[in-house]
């Protein structure tokens, strides 16, 4: 628990502190060189103060320190033992400078062991340190024209050795601070304010690029001015103080430029047909940039460029200036060239009239222009077309035509150029007369009227007069529906032309148009035949010839005259049609009167087909007829008659009497009750069935079979059907039984008999027997 500790080193010292040491009265230290042949030092301290400094040691020396707690009978408590080498030895300055205001350079031998150094300087009681490596080394952040004491340490891993003794080092004088300007284009003047501790200033001034000769100039006071120096040129300037030791101080540099001189050969080009003028000229020396002024009594105007030509905007027109230019650089301004007079182009001509007159020729005049020598007028058509008219007067005669705008211009000329473009003046001519127009009528009350456009036209008016009759159409397409007209008329027709600007044109010629017939009334259709009929209408016009249309999902059918019925043959049956009738004139066509329907008897089926289901039950059918929506069927004999109605093309007729021969009707009803009666070939039907048929047996193998015969029937046939084979017996004439023989035993038959046909067909309608 005993330990000792180094609080400060030097060169020839080391200083030491422990802790108390309970029962301790005293400590014994003893330091001891390491790899150096020396004297250990033995130091004794009290208990009183646990700190103690071991003195003459060797400079930059290891040390092996041991220190030993001793209580009042001389006897070791306890030990510790460490480690530590002196600073190196003191160093020696020999000498100290200052070149810069803010810095001081010492200089001094190297000290054995030493790992760098601190050096100190001393105002006062402000001081600065730094730390450096070697010698020479330099204190900044110091102030200008003052007196330091510098000392120096030498420090190594141990710690840093005492102060050498001090040297004084005073700082130079500060640099002045310079303002400078070019007053003119070959001359720099130069400022300064007073510096601490100055008594003279020494000022040089070059050509920045090497050129020419250094200017150097001593003074006391705080300015100076360089001249004949060369324009626009970057020179520079440096500056410095000293003392009334002649010692100079820190310098100031300052690169300046001369403003430039004022640019040669102005030339002032004016842009024609624009109000801006180029400005251009040769450059000068050293200018970045320049301006351009441009003036008269009323108005002032600028523009700036690096180049060496500039473009003046917005001048007037008809007006005389004064150009300047001046050069300029950081450095200034030069002077204003001299001034160059220029004329700018005349103002546009105003107060622009036209007037027209009957031979189609166009008198534009206008108001005269200042500073003109001569006038162009163009005269552009909206077709195009452009004429223009050179003169020293202010009117001018131009061709013009019907419902053209012309567009026109006038320009004045002087020796700058054109003038501006002034309001372009329009003057539009009366419209043209539509010359082709040409009719088409949609009815007897209405007629088209159509024409090619023409020139300058934005509306038309059709007027058609009739009698005291009269009617008009207004349309700005060039076509117009005159409409109400009255049929079978004759009308004066005119198409005018019409524009906002110069109204209608009234010289427009007109012609005689005649209107279509007037639609015919028909007033009765009889029907002559199956498919004939007869029309008659109302004529109510001269000279036109009818046409009846009778027109259906079967076709259309026609007929025409010139009175007032004619007859239209071959119309199908079971079909709808609409009758109209319409008139026709060398005038056009009338619109179609109103129809009239017209039907004819629905269609017989063609095809018609019977066949017996019982004895007293039949199935008819047959095709559809076109035009009819029900069927009435009829089979007639005079044992009786059977009867269908139905809306479908078959039909079960009951109660027929079997071996009967029927006449077949039928009738095709169309919807609104039109009928057509339809024959057909006679119908017979199926011969009876015997009644009371009963069975014997003959043996094992045998049968005979015996009924009771009809009327009508005869002749028989019996036919037996089984698993083993199936078997007939047809009986003699006029008998009424039949036996089979040899037919298998242990077998179940079938057993029927029907009356044999002319055609020896077997009907399937008889009643069946089962024999086992």
């Amino acid at each position: 628990g005993f330990s000792m500790s180094v609080y400060d080193v030097t060169s020839r010292s080391i200083y030491l502190r422990w802790p108390k040491f309970s029962g301790a009265s005293s400590y014994r230290v003893t330091a001891t060189p390491v790899n150096t042949v020396g004297q250990s030092f033995l130091a004794h301290f009290s208990d009183v103060n646990p700190k103690g400094t071991l003195t003459s040691l060797t400079p930059n020396t290891i040390y092996v320190i041991q220190a030993e707690a001793i209580d009042k009978n001389g006897i070791i408590l306890a030990e510790t033992q460490i480690m530590q080498s002196t600073a190196p030895d003191i160093p020696v300055i020999d000498q100290a400078y200052s070149k810069l205001s803010n810095s001081i350079t010492v200089e001094w031998r190297a000290v054995p062991g030493a790992t760098s150094y601190l050096l100190t300087a001393q105002d006062g009681d402000s001081f600065i340190e730094t730390t450096v490596t070697n010698s020479p080394g330099t204190v900044t952040g110091l102030k200008a024209a003052t007196l330091y004491r510098i000392t120096i340490r030498s420090i190594n891993s141990g710690g840093r050795s005492q102060p050498s003794p001090y040297r004084r080092a005073k700082t130079v004088l500060a640099a002045p601070i310079l303002s400078v300007s070019s007053p003119s284009c070959n001359s720099i003047a130069v400022t300064w304010k007073a510096v601490y501790m100055a008594v003279g200033f020494s000022v040089s001034l070059m050509r920045s690029d090497g050129l020419g000769r250094m200017l150097k100039e001593n003074t006391t006071s705080t300015s100076l001015a360089f001249t004949d120096l060369d324009p626009g040129t970057l020179y520079t300037i440096k500056a410095y103080a000293w003392d009334a030791n002649g010692m100079p101080g820190d310098d100031f540099t300052y690169n300046q430029r001369t403003s430039p001189k004022a640019p040669a050969d102005v030339q002032v080009a004016f842009n024609s047909g624009t109000l801006r003028a180029t400005v251009s000229w040769m450059p000068t020396e050293g200018a970045l940039t320049y301006s351009v002024i441009v003036s008269n009594r009323l108005l002032t105007l600028k523009c700036s460029s690096s180049s060496s030509s500039c473009i003046v905007p917005s001048l007037q027109c008809g007006s005389e200036y004064s150009v300047f230019v001046i050069a300029q650089n950081d450095a200034g301004s030069s002077k204003p060239t001299v001034a160059v007079s220029l004329k700018t182009i005349p103002c546009a001509p105003g107060s622009i009239s036209v007037e027209e007159d009957e031979t189609g020729t166009l008198l534009v005049s206008w108001s005269s222009v200042n500073f003109s020598h001569y006038y162009v007028i163009f005269v552009k058509s909206d077709d195009g077309l452009e004429v223009y008219c050179n003169t020293s007067h202010t009117r001018c005669h131009f061709q013009s035509g019907c419902g053209f705008t012309y567009f026109i211009s006038v320009f004045a000329y002087n020796e700058a150029g054109q003038s501006p473009l002034g309001d372009v003046f329009n003057y539009t001519t009366a419209p043209c007369c539509p010359s082709d127009f040409s009719t088409v009528f949609v009815s007897g009350d209405t007629l088209e009227v159509t024409w090619s456009p023409v020139r300058g036209a934005e509306m038309y008016e059709t007027k058609a007069v009739a009698r005291a009759a009269i009617v008009l159409c207004n349309d700005t397409a060039p076509t117009c529906t005159l409409s109400a007209l009255q049929c079978n008329t004759q009308y004066n027709i005119t198409v005018h032309s019409f524009s906002e600007v110069r109204g209608s044109n009234k010289s427009c010629a007109s012609k005689y148009v005649a209107t279509a017939p007037c639609s015919p009334e028909i007033k009765n259709i009889s029907k002559d035949a199956l498919s004939v009929i007869s029309v008659y209408w109302q004529s109510n016009n001269d000279d036109a010839t009818y046409i009846i249309t009778a027109r259906g999902e079967a076709g259309l059918w026609h007929c025409s005259s010139s009175g007032n019925s004619c007859t239209i043959i071959n119309l199908p049956c079971g079909s709808v049609f609409s009758v109209s009738a319409i008139a026709r004139s060398p005038a056009g066509q009338s619109l179609p009167s109103y129809s009239v329907p017209l039907e004819t008897a629905p269609c017989c089926p063609t095809d018609l087909t019977l066949n017996q289901v019982t004895q007293s039950v039949t199935n008819i059918s047959w095709s559809v007829g076109m035009g009819a929506q029900t069927y009435a069927i009829t089979l007639e004999s005079p044992k009786g008659q059977a009867k269908c109605h139905t809306l479908q093309n078959y039909c079960l007729l009951g109660c027929i009497t079997c071996g009967t021969n029927y006449t077949v009707s039928l009738k095709a009803i169309s919807e609104t009750g039109l009928t057509s009666n339809c024959t057909y070939q006679g119908y017979s039907s199926s011969a009876c069935c015997p009644s009371g048929v009963k069975l014997y047996r003959l043996g094992n193998n045998g049968i005979r079979v015996h009924w009771q015969s009809s009327e009508e029937v005869t002749t028989y046939s019996t036919d037996l059907y089984g698993s083993k084979g199936n078997f007939t017996c047809a009986p003699h004439s006029g008998l009424s039984h039949c036996d089979i023989t040899e037919i298998p035993c242990g077998d179940v038959y079938t057993v029927v008999v029907t009356p044999a046909t002319n055609k020896g067909l077997k009907l399937a309608l008889c009643p069946k027997k089962i024999y086992s």
